[in-house]
C-alpha cells in the first residue's frame, strides 16, 4: 500500500450512535448528525467507535452503519469505519464489507481482553489484518480503557505493517505521546485523541489531525479550535482549550459515565444524541439538570429542558 496517498487530517469525529428508547437506531437522527458534522467543517468521521457505543453493537448493525454513512456522507467528507474486536476475524469481516462500500479507512482499536502474552501478540493481529483486506489502517491506542496498550516502541513496530497509515493516540500521557509521534509521525498520521485535554501542543508538535469525541457536543467551535491551533493563533486557541476542558470535566463529573454523558449535552442543545443503550444507562437527574446549567455557565445555547 502507497501510504503517501492517504491523505487525513484535520477533525475527524468519532460519532455517537443515536438509539431510541426502545433501542433501536435511529437512522434518521444518524444521518441528520453527520450532515451537522458536515456543516461544522470536519473532514471526516469515525463511525462505531467508542462515542458510538460499539460494544452494544452486533457486527450486523455495525457494518450497516457504515452503509448509512456512506449513504449520508455522499464523498462530502471521509468515512471511517471504527471496525475493533476482540476476535481478527470479525475485524476483517468488518473491513471486508467497509472496502465493498467504498469506506476510507478503518479505525481498529487493539484487543481490549484478554491481555495479550507479549507485543508480538498485538503485531500478529495487526498482521493478520492487513494480509487480508487492502484498507488503509488507523490504529487506536486507547490505554484508559483497554488493558493492552500501545507502547511508543509498540506502536513504533506496528507502523511498519502495510496497511497501518494512522494512528489515534488517546493516551493522557503526554511524554508517551510525545515519545510516540517523533518514533513514527515521519511514517505515519499521528492524530491525537486528546483534542480537549492537549490539543494545541499536539499541533505545536507538528500533529495535524485528531480523532474525537467532543464535536458531538461541542459541534463548530471544537473545528474553530483546531483552526485556530494549526494557524498560530495561540491567545484564541488557549482560551478555547480551556472552555474544552472545562466542558469535559462538566461530562464527567460526579462520575458520570462519558458517553451517556455526551448524548445528554446534544440533547439539551437539540442535537441528535439519542439515548444510550445497554450496558450503559441514559441519564437522569440530577444529572441532566447540572449538565444543563453547566452548559448555559460555559456559553452554550441550551433549548431543551433537562427532561428525562
Amino acid at each position: 500500500m502507497d501510504k503517501s496517498t492517504v491523505d487525513w487530517h484535520g477533525v475527524m469525529p468519532a460519532i455517537v450512535t443515536p438509539f431510541d428508547r426502545q433501542g433501536n437506531i435511529d437512522e434518521a437522527a444518524f444521518r441528520r448528525h453527520i450532515d451537522i458534522n458536515v456543516g461544522y467543517g470536519v473532514t471526516g468521521v469515525v463511525i462505531t467507535g467508542c462515542a458510538g457505543e460499539a460494544w452494544a453493537l452486533s457486527i450486523d448493525e455495525r457494518k450497516h452503519l457504515f452503509t448509512l454513512a456512506m449513504d449520508a456522507a455522499q464523498g462530502r467528507i471521509k468515512v471511517i469505519a471504527a471496525t475493533g474486536a476482540i476476535r481478527a476475524q470479525d475485524v476483517i469481516d468488518m473491513n471486508r464489507h467497509a472496502k465493498e462500500i467504498g469506506c476510507d479507512g478503518a479505525m481498529v482499536l487493539a484487543p481490549f481482553f484478554p491481555k495479550l502474552h507479549s507485543a508480538d501478540d498485538l503485531v500478529a493481529h495487526y498482521q493478520m489484518i492487513s494480509d487480508a483486506v487492502d484498507l488503509p489502517i488507523m490504529l487506536y491506542n486507547v490505554p484508559g480503557y483497554n488493558v493492552n496498550e500501545m507502547t511508543p516502541e509498540i506502536i513504533s513496530r506496528l507502523a511498519d505493517i502495510d496497511a497501518v497509515v494512522a494512528i489515534k493516540e488517546s493516551t493522557t500521557d503526554w511524554e508517551k505521546f510525545f515519545r510516540g509521534y517523533h518514533l513514527v509521525g515521519d511514517r505515519i498520521h499521528y492524530l491525537t485523541g486528546q483534542l480537549s485535554l492537549y490539543g494545541l501542543a499536539a499541533v505545536e508538535h507538528g500533529v495535524r489531525g485528531t480523532v474525537t469525541g467532543a464535536t458531538n457536543c461541542w459541534g463548530a467551535e471544537s473545528v474553530e479550535f483546531f483552526n485556530a491551533c494549526l494557524e498560530g493563533d495561540k491567545e484564541k486557541a488557549l482560551r478555547l482549550q480551556k472552555k474544552a476542558v472545562d466542558l469535559w470535566d462538566l461530562a464527567m463529573a460526579n462520575h458520570r459515565n462519558l458517553y451517556p454523558a455526551i448524548k445528554a449535552m446534544m440533547n439539551l442543545q437539540s442535537l441528535p444524541g439519542g439515548h444510550a443503550r445497554p450496558p450503559l444507562r441514559s441519564l437522569g437527574e440530577p444529572d441532566l439538570t447540572e449538565l444543563r446549567d453547566g452548559l448555559i455557565g460555559l456559553g452554550f445555547t441550551v433549548v431543551a429542558q433537562a427532561a428525562e
